[in-house]
């Protein structure tokens, strides 16, 4: 059983229309709806509520996260110009990143339901709980707005862990970008081992300087535990799983996190108009049960995942669906679109490097981390 939480309020932070994520063209009468729009997420609760995995999931209701929880996170003056901007009317924060006048309750709900989420771990109700939110929230650094992002879910997540008592949390992120906004915020901490698969698309502008190689690996007291394995263009399933059992599999061992966060987003998937890699749903099951081995193995099975991106509306629902069959070793949905073939070009050689990061991990040393274990023991 999973539990998934949602909030019925995240599908009101409008977005309105663009020319795809910019401001629309007066070149064109009909203009498209923002990539980043509630229409995405929509599909992804009508697949998992009237899908296969119908009766094996948990339903639990979101809720609003207060301020002074999103300053555990967020300084704040930039949540206070966040607030400001939507009662002012809103507008576009970025180049292509918009608020609305009615943004900011929707944006508080989508950080209340990833804490909510993330609380139902950390108190035993669940063992693996997915919060289903927009917008996304891996691109939000410290104080930068960025890529769709306001507030860092999944950043609120490890915080509260933290705060809980946990020791170690480990954060995946599969989206098809760069976790820079989680790296921000965890850069200089040896206590959060932050890693990040994605395509190596580079920094791209000032709101997001960071540019996810492999050689952005921490500094000061977090220097070896910012972990990034960026994939050349067009890797595929083999790419990714590679990555997460050759890199982020034997980091997290030598790490031994008591939680593990997963940004979880289906925009590597072969027909998303964001990204540009080729991963189907038999790569995301793939990435699904990975992510739920590795939990069994170090941290009790505990995990939350955090909705991120997957920008076809149609099939990123199924590639979340393909997910969390995966988390749950369900029967795999067959694919209702055409499969299209990896692409290694450049694979093993990235795969060789991020790994060489990966190992040169520093190793936890002492009990595993486990909160629910007896130290000297290790019974539970």
């Amino acid at each position: 059983m999973i539990s998934v939480f949602y909030d019925e309020r995240v599908l009101d932070h409008d977005t309105g229309v663009a020319l795809h994520e910019a401001p629309p063209s007066p070149w064109i009468s009909a203009p498209e709806p923002h990539t980043e729009g509630p229409g995405r997420l929509r599909a992804m609760r009508d697949v998992l509520r009237d899908g296969p995995l119908a009766g094996r999931l948990d339903w639990q209701p979101g809720r609003l996260a207060s301020v002074e929880e999103l300053t555990r996170v967020h300084p704040a003056a930039y949540v206070e110009h966040i607030r400001r901007t939507c009662a002012d009317g809103g507008g576009w924060a970025t180049a292509t990143t918009r608020l609305a006048a009615r943004s900011f309750e929707p944006l508080l709900a989508a950080a209340g339901t990833a804490l909510e989420a993330g609380r139902s771990v950390l108190d035993g109700r669940s063992t693996r709980a997915y919060a289903l939110v927009r917008p996304p929230g891996h691109h939000a650094q410290r104080a930068q707005i960025d890529g769709y992002c306001f507030f860092n879910h999944a950043a609120l997540v490890v915080e509260q862990a933290r705060d809980a008592g946990l020791d170690r949390v480990l954060t995946i992120d599969v989206d098809v970008h760069h976790g820079n906004g989680t790296q921000d915020i965890f850069y200089a901490r040896r206590d959060v081992l932050t890693t990040s698969i994605h395509m190596d698309h580079g920094a791209w502008g000032p709101t997001h300087p960071q540019t996810g190689a492999g050689d952005e690996t921490g500094e000061g007291d977090g220097h070896g535990y910012n972990l990034n394995v960026p994939l050349p263009l067009g890797a595929g399933d083999t790419a990714y799983l590679r990555a997460l059992d050759e890199v982020v599999a034997p980091a997290a061992r030598a790490f031994r996190p008591d939680l593990i966060v997963v940004a979880s987003g289906q925009d590597a998937s072969a027909f998303d108009p964001n990204g540009r890699h080729n991963v189907t749903m038999a790569g995301f099951r793939g990435i699904g049960q990975r992510l739920v081995a590795l939990a069994d193995e170090l941290c009790g099975g505990r995990v939350v995942g955090v909705q991120e991106g997957g920008y076809n509306p149609s099939y990123a629902a199924f590639c979340l669906l393909a997910t969390l069959e995966g988390m749950l070793d369900a029967p795999a949905t067959p694919d209702p679109l055409a499969y299209v073939p990896d692409q290694l070009l450049g694979v093993d050689e990235a795969i060789a490097a991020a790994r060489a990061v990966a190992l040169a991990v520093p190793p936890t040393e002492g009990p595993t981390g486990n909160p629910t274990a007896d130290p000297t023991t290790g019974d539970r």
